[in-house]
């Protein structure tokens, strides 16, 4: 199986580019987490440019979700809100539809004691307004800095969370692709 993490911010540092990296170690030995690191090199979405030729970054970045059985977004929460550049990110697939029926899974993780919910109830509105199927599982960390060493989360708790995340991408990948191959 192969999945791909989007991590919404640029931050040298991040504690969601972090969450990203432990999810993709956590992965079992038949799943591949690739964490898409081209989000900073998409132009300012402009509905025009898309129409005529979309940018090799952004025929990229679609080719990259287009192949995954699933996504997970890790975002920080700016201005009660996700990220400028998830923001423009998710703006240049809209039209395409590579999240369309995906299974997606929405983690934030922040400093502040909300794990800033409100950038991922935000995400989970603009993700399922492009026809993604969003995990309910998906989820906020809290205190997230204290959650962590070095590059990784630590937190026991935190970790069993994220394992969850990743089981439920996995079960409803695995659910996507039953029918798929009953039909070929």
């Amino acid at each position: 199986m192969k999945f791909v993490a989007i991590v919404g911010s640029l931050r040298e540092g991040s504690l969601n580019r972090k969450v990203a990296l432990t999810a993709a170690e956590l992965c079992g030995p038949d799943t591949e987490m690739t964490v898409f690191e081209g989000l900073a090199g998409l132009p300012y979405f402009e509905h025009d440019v898309e129409v005529v030729a979309p940018p090799a970054s952004v025929l990229a970045f679609r080719a990259e979700l287009a192949s995954a059985d699933a996504v997970l977004i890790t975002s920080p929460e700016y201005a009660a809100g996700m990220s400028g550049v998830l923001k423009n990110g998710l703006e240049w697939i809209v039209g395409g539809g590579e999240l369309v029926d995906k299974p997606v899974a929405v983690v934030t993780a922040s400093p502040a004691t909300t794990g800033g919910a409100r950038a991922r109830e935000w995400t989970i509105e603009t993700l399922r307004m492009m026809g993604a199927d969003v995990l309910p599982e998906s989820m906020s960390i809290p205190v997230a800095g204290a959650k962590m060493k070095g590059d990784r989360v630590v937190d026991e708790a935190t970790l069993d969370q994220l394992r969850e995340v990743l089981a439920a991408m996995a079960r409803s990948a695995a659910e996507k692709a039953q029918p798929a191959a009953a039909e070929a």
